[in-house]
């Protein structure tokens, strides 16, 4: 399902959208039924408020990781995400993005990572290294848009 390719907005309140559009999913079979992929696109904007490392995609990922814990923690093991750049570079840095898995927020947690804070700080970057979920592509030299992609099983 396309939710839109020219989605703006801060990285956190558009990935808040999107954690609740995949709960919605996983409660109500809305607005359609697993198994089911929602596509977005369009490039989001970080306000920064912290010293952390990381570009629009982390920081989209470590909202949605947190809203989506927040609204539905037992639905955690049915959902997975992606969120890069197509030019290769995630804000400054060298990764094009990262991966959400169903482990991500249990890995945190036992890595002793907290991911509020790691928001509240623009941390991104470091928090998806140290799990190993960066996506790194280096540059593509061709910059289309971002995308997201929720996989709800």
């Amino acid at each position: 399902m396309v939710l839109g390719d020219a989605i703006e907005g801060e990285a956190r309140e558009v990935a808040r959208v999107h954690a609740a559009i995949t709960s919605q999913v996983l409660r109500y079979n809305q607005p359609a039924p697993a198994p089911i992929v929602l596509l977005s696109g369009g490039e989001t904007t970080v306000t920064v408020r912290g010293t952390g490392r990381g570009g629009r995609n982390t920081e989209f990922l470590l909202a949605f990781a947190i809203t989506l814990f927040e609204r539905s923690n037992q639905y955690l093991p049915r959902v997975s995400a992606i969120a890069c750049d197509t030019d290769g570079i995630d804000g400054t840095e060298d990764n094009a993005g990262a991966l959400y898995l169903p482990s991500t927020f249990q890995r945190a947690q036992k890595e002793n990572i907290d991911l509020v804070k790691a928001l509240q700080e623009n941390d991104g970057y470091r928090v998806f290294r140290e799990l190993g979920n960066l996506v790194m592509t280096g540059p593509t030299l061709t910059n289309v848009n971002d995308f997201r992609a929720i996989l709800v099983q």
